[in-house]
């Protein structure tokens, strides 16, 4: 796992923690289904061998009654049928033999032989009930088991049910014994079907498609146990559905003999409730252990690391506002976060010292740049006395040009008088420069027929590098059309064009005739970084636009 794609601790030992959490569930989960399903594989098998354990039960007990029938049927026919002996040694038998109830023999030519224990059956009643089972499907063997043609079912007669044996074409080449009919009480075969202590199974029958429940035990007598939907297996069957009372129940078939005398039986579904539980433990203790033990993990990241990271992380986003601001450093830090901390403390210490020494150099530096500054204004003004004083000697032309110098004199001096207003260098705002410009450039300019205002409307500020330049543009223009026109009026313009320039214009009351710009000029509008939008024509002295980031 590449823990660098993860950029904080916490999710980086999360995902370490995760990586090994991950196949542990896995294993854990594969080893609970295991369980689970062989446990659910064993009640199955349990259920389909005690389904095999009925099975076995009925094929015994019939196959038990079919060897008593045929053996006192074959008995019966040597003495003869016919004999008054026959009925009674039959009586006699049935009776020693608890749960037998009647009995009949026929043989080819005839001649029978019947005996009951109940008054309601005759020997006319039980010679049709063999005639009625003669008709249907004989039952097959089992084991190798050869006992003739079969026919195990169930009658009623006299309002009482009986289980019936049917053995037909006995007879051989010398005309012996033909059918041979049995009948014995339910409870005889039921008593066969003991459920036993152990409760799996609920309730077991003995079906046969046309004979239904031939005997049943368990505690539903009702037989609403029984599966909603018959299902005759080939061998052996077993699956959940709905019985006939409409709830789910787990139940095991078994052939006991062809084509369709078969055991059913219903089954508790504790056990498999069991299997789920366990399976639910054996899944959900592990994860839920697995994730406790990473809630664990991450609590302990957060008090004994991530907690002390925070701490230096908020030192250190707090220098900004509190220069005296530290790490926490406690006794009960891990070492290794312990130390990043005094050296952080450290660092933080070593950083003070050296901002106060710039912080001390850089106050000197300001100092002296002010002083500077204040040096250079007071020889601009300096300077700008003594032309003024100069002026008053001359006349004509020399005034003129004294005029001019002494203007541009001002323009410096106004410069860093606004530029150094709050004792510290700042950009100046050029609506007061350029005002004040204006103001100087009639008073020391203009004649008494001229006039120059001005009408500027903008809030913005140009560096004192790009004002200086400015000023000494507004006074060429001003001064070249003063000079050449005489009782000309010029208004100085400055409206912003959008929230980054202005546009600078003069404009003369008058057409005028205009003269070339000195060389100077074009180095002035590199420096203000002025584009010419209007060259001068008519009343109009020029237009420049000028960008700012006020």
């Amino acid at each position: 796992m590449r823990l660098r794609r993860f950029s904080t601790v916490r999710t980086r030992l999360l995902a370490l923690l995760v990586a090994i959490a991950v196949p542990i569930a896995c294993a854990s989960a594969f080893a609970a289904y295991a369980t689970y399903r062989a446990a659910i594989v064993a009640i199955e098998a349990a259920q389909a061998r005690a389904a095999d354990d009925f099975a076995v039960r009925t094929r015994v007990w019939y196959r038990g009654m079919s060897r008593a029938l045929l053996a006192f049927g074959t008995t019966a026919a040597e003495f003869g049928l016919d004999t008054p002996g026959c009925r009674d040694a039959g009586i006699k038998a049935i009776e020693r033999a608890a749960g037998f109830r009647a009995f009949f023999l026929r043989q080819g030519d005839g001649r029978h032989c019947s005996g009951t224990l109940d008054p309601a059956l005759t020997a006319e009643t039980l010679n049709g009930l063999a005639a009625q089972l003669a008709q249907r499907s004989a039952v097959g063997m089992w084991n190798g088991a050869d006992l003739g043609r079969m026919r195990y079912d169930q009658v009623t007669a006299g309002g009482r049910r009986y289980l019936a044996i049917l053995a037909s074409d006995l007879a051989g080449p010398d005309g012996g014994l033909q059918q041979a009919l049995l009948l014995v009480a339910p409870e005889l075969l039921e008593n066969v079907f003991a459920l036993g202590e152990e409760g799996q199974v609920q309730n077991v029958a003995l079906i046969g498609r046309d004979a239904g429940v031939v005997a049943s035990r368990g505690e539903d007598r009702d037989l609403s146990w029984l599966p909603r939907t018959d299902l005759i297996p080939e061998k052996h069957a077993r699956w959940t559905g709905l019985n006939r009372g409409g709830e789910d129940s787990a139940f095991a078939t078994r052939m006991v003999a062809e084509p369709d005398f078969y055991i059913v039986a219903s089954f508790d579904d504790r056990p498999a409730e069991a299997a789920r539980l366990q399976f639910a433990v054996l899944l959900l203790a592990p994860l839920l252990t697995l994730a406790l033990l990473c809630l664990v993990c991450m609590r302990a990241i957060d008090k004994h690391c991530l907690r002390w990271l925070r701490g230096i992380e908020v030192a250190a986003r707090s220098r900004t506002a509190n220069n005296r601001v530290r790490a926490v450093v406690a006794e009960d830090m891990p070492s290794d976060i312990r130390s990043v901390a005094e050296a952080f403390n450290g660092m933080v210490e070593e950083q003070e010292v050296r901002q106060r020494r710039l912080q001390t150099a850089l106050d000197d530096n300001r100092f002296l740049v002010r002083e500077l500054h204040h040096r250079v204004k007071n020889s601009l003004q300096v300077v700008q006395s003594y032309i003024g004083l100069s002026k008053r000697d001359h006349r004509d032309e020399a005034r003129l040009a004294l005029a001019d110098a002494e203007c541009r004199v001002h323009v410096l001096s106004a410069a860093y008088r606004f530029t150094l207003a709050d004792g510290e260098m700042q950009p100046v705002r050029i609506d007061l420069f350029l005002d004040d410009v204006v103001t100087m450039i009639s008073n020391l300019i203009r004649s008494r027929d001229q006039w120059v205002t001005s009408r500027i409307e903008t809030a913005a500020t140009l560096s004192v590098d790009r004002i200086i330049p400015l000023g000494f543009l507004v006074a060429d223009v001003a001064s070249r059309a003063l000079r050449g026109t005489p009782g000309v009026r010029i208004i100085v313009e400055v409206v912003d064009v959008d929230a980054s320039a202005i546009e600078v214009s003069l404009e003369a009351d008058r057409d005028i005739e205009h003269s070339a710009p000195p060389r100077l000029f074009a180095g002035l509008l590199t420096q203000i970084e002025a584009v010419q939008t209007q060259e001068p024509h008519g009343r109009s002295l020029g237009r420049w636009r000028i960008s700012h980031h006020s």
